[in-house]
């Protein structure tokens, strides 16, 4: 396949048109224990490491405020924890707790078990195929945070 223009926004399209599909999938088989947009925070505070309520709320394109009803909500569930940031006393950094990670570790859990039959019913070359991609996929994840933002 060559790297064009077109084919590379093809490719682009195809590849978050599926995963977003997959991921739904995957959310609406199941009870989760916390809404999803909770988990998908939760995911990006542990990706992070540590992060200020206002860069949360710029990353999920939301406004401060409704990012600090879900970092409450969080919090309230014992997920996160608020702490001073060191650099600028007015502001605070939400960073994941012992809790939080287990709970994610759940969500990704009971999601993937509705996923694991699907992949079950591939042949092995498939699950090969798949396995290699999802590597590929990390490392363009990986690239894409030492790449400025546009």
């Amino acid at each position: 396949m060559t790297s064009t223009g077109s084919t590379s926004t093809s490719l682009g399209v195809d590849l978050l048109s599926v995963v977003a599909r997959l991921n739904r999938l995957a959310s609406q088989l199941i009870r989760l224990p916390l809404p999803w947009a909770q988990a998908r925070l939760l995911s990006t505070i542990e990706d992070r490491g540590e992060a200020r309520i206002s860069d949360l709320a710029a990353l999920d394109n939301c406004s401060q405020p409704t990012m600090t009803t879900q970092v409450r909500r969080l919090e309230d569930a014992g997920l996160v924890t608020r702490t001073v940031d060191p650099d600028d006393a007015r502001a605070v950094l939400i960073r994941i707790t012992d809790a939080g990670v287990r709970m994610l570790a759940q969500v990704r859990a009971d999601r993937a078990a509705v996923i694991d039959p699907v992949l079950a019913e591939l042949d092995p070359a498939d699950r090969e195929v798949l396995s290699a991609a999802v590597d590929v996929i990390r490392r363009m994840l990986e690239n894409a945070k030492n790449t400025p933002t546009r």
